[in-house]
């Protein structure tokens, strides 16, 4: 500010650069969402006169996170615009501030356009808990985390390598699991929590996390 015959800009800058940070969190989001759907983990809502695909009738289309997604990046490029030129100023003096200043109102907008139809995309799906438990049980191999951590616990050498000998690129049945489980020389109340565990009720510490939050 004594420097320059203009406002330095470098408080905006701040401002657009958190703003970049929150729409980048919303497209990885918008990216994960998108990926969900396409594999089924989340069902969309067949909304009546709404068009899917162009030549495929029965496909409905994630649009509104498709939307989102480009929203986001609009608003990201303007505001990559703002960052690399606002702080920037011949002789301190150069008045291109004032034509790009002009476009702060077109970031907002389509940032907040893409919060919306993020809003509007996740509204318009459910959760397809069927798809969801048919892979869990199809994958009891994610209970070596379980085994391994308490492995740890309980002092037991070399945990993860025996887990991973048992496990890695491997179809491990849940029965395969337990039998190994029964051979541990571990607490016997924490072996009887590791026999009673499946791949659908083992969550960890995530209740706890999710309330903390």
């Amino acid at each position: 500010m004594f420097t320059t015959q203009i406002e330095p800009h470098d408080n905006i800058c701040i401002i657009f650069s958190e703003m970049k940070l929150f729409n980048n969190i919303m497209l990885d989001l918008d990216s994960d969402m998108w990926m969900y759907i396409s594999r089924d983990y989340f069902k969309q809502n067949n909304v009546v006169g709404e068009i899917g695909s162009s030549v495929m009738p029965h496909k409905i289309n994630p649009i509104n996170v498709e939307n989102s997604m480009a929203n986001c990046k609009m608003s990201n490029g303007i505001i990559d615009v703002f960052t690399n030129n606002l702080q920037v100023s011949r002789m301190q003096r150069d008045l291109s501030d004032s034509s790009l200043l002009r476009n702060i109102g077109i970031a907002f907008a389509y940032a907040v356009i893409a919060i919306r139809q993020a809003v509007k995309g996740i509204n318009k799906v459910d959760v397809n808990e069927e798809k969801l438990l048919n892979e869990l049980k199809n994958t009891p191999e994610v209970l070596a985390e379980a085994v391994q951590t308490i492995l740890r616990k309980n002092k037991y050498e070399n945990a993860y390598e025996t887990l991973k000998n048992l496990t890695r690129g491997k179809n491990v049945t849940v029965e395969e699991m337990r039998d190994f489980i029964k051979t541990l020389k571990i607490n016997e109340d924490d072996k009887k929590m590791l026999l009673n565990l499946t791949p659908e009720n083992y969550i960890g510490l995530a209740c706890d996390i999710a309330n903390k939050l």
